[in-house]
């Protein structure tokens, strides 16, 4: 990006700055928190039932351990705060690096998307901007690829079942394009809108990839199936994402498939990403960018109520859940399945 202006860090501190301090703090913080909240619990109880006399040596240690584990934490967060995160920020003035070409390739992923593709192949065709919609469908049972071919589209057959399989194929169709700078991946359940290209397209000077955030309270439909508890904890999963690279970015939600993508950018990212990452793979794209010094951005984007039956993570919370937790892990250890 032509207009970044790197900060350099002193030379006893630039070996330290990919450390994720903050990220560890945080969590030697929670568990420390959470081991003297269940350990004093017990004393409690054991109080007003009568059985307790006095500390033993195990509720010592585990409140001993807690502490320690506090303080550390604390140690951690302050330490790279306010000690690398100069290091880790790029000082810079706000980049805008123009595109000459602004045409761009839609790639939508379909699964059973009979009742919905049809007007999302034509939702995006009809803006100024769009050069094609290619529709990447993932083994569908129903007429998805018919109705995505009579709307228009070029329709293109993912064999391997997944959704990791399915974005991953969409995103090199998209970078095969040899007319277009810019690939918008999306789905095409209706649940976003191509009016939204206009605000990705005023984020992109700014960054390299341009990701939708559905965290905006006013610009999600009242019946989605982004429940409460995905809602919030998209967030919570952005932002031990935003702890684990801070200084790199502000980040709210990590499961949006809606995203803009230089495709200078992807040639770079593609070779670094797995598809066999399934349902999180957006976390694992996000993430991966990341550490290869991607410049990410987000941008508040509409979310709407899908046509036909969802078969993703949103399906009820506990399949939500499920796949929070191996995004989570996935951003603390591994993303190999």
């Amino acid at each position: 990006m032509g207009d970044y202006q790197e900060h350099t860090a002193p030379a006893s501190l630039k070996s330290y700055t990919a450390w994720p301090l903050l990220l560890f703090g945080l969590i030697l913080t929670f568990s420390g928190i959470t081991l003297c909240v269940l350990t004093t619990s017990a004393i409690t109880i054991l109080l007003i039932t009568g059985t307790y006399t006095q500390l033993s040596h195990l509720e010592l240690g585990l409140l001993l351990v807690g502490s320690i584990a506090i303080e550390l934490g604390l140690v951690l967060v302050i330490a790279d705060l306010f000690g690398l995160l100069p290091g880790k920020r790029q000082r810079r003035l706000v980049s805008f690096d123009s595109i000459p070409n602004r045409q761009l390739t839609v790639v939508l992923t379909a699964y059973n998307d009979e009742l919905s593709i049809g007007e999302a192949v034509k939702d995006f065709q009809v803006h100024p901007l769009v050069k094609r919609v290619i529709v990447v469908d993932n083994n569908s049972k129903d007429r998805t690829s018919q109705v995505a071919a009579e709307a228009g589209a070029i329709v293109v057959l993912e064999k391997q079942p997944g959704y990791g399989k399915c974005v991953y194929r969409a995103l090199q169709e998209g970078l095969a394009q040899p007319d277009t700078d810019l690939t918008l991946l999306c789905e095409g359940d209706m649940t976003f809108r191509a009016f939204d290209i206009d605000k990705f397209m005023a984020y992109i000077p700014h960054s390299e990839i341009v990701n939708g955030t559905r965290i905006v309270e006013q610009l999600r439909d009242r019946e989605t199936q982004l429940s409460t508890f995905m809602y919030y904890g998209n967030f919570a999963v952005g932002k031990l994402l935003e702890a684990k690279y801070v200084g790199q970015g502000t980040f709210t939600d990590v499961g949006t498939t809606y995203k803009l993508c230089r495709n200078a950018a992807l040639r770079r990212l593609l070779p670094q990403l797995s598809s066999d990452v399934n349902l999180e793979f957006n976390a694992h794209f996000l993430d991966t960018a990341l550490r290869h010094r991607i410049s990410l951005v987000e941008c508040p984007i509409t979310f709407h109520k899908r046509l036909g039956e969802s078969k993703g993570g949103n399906t009820n919370n506990m399949k939500a859940l499920a796949v929070g937790l191996r995004m989570i892990r996935g951003i603390l250890f591994t993303w190999k399945q």
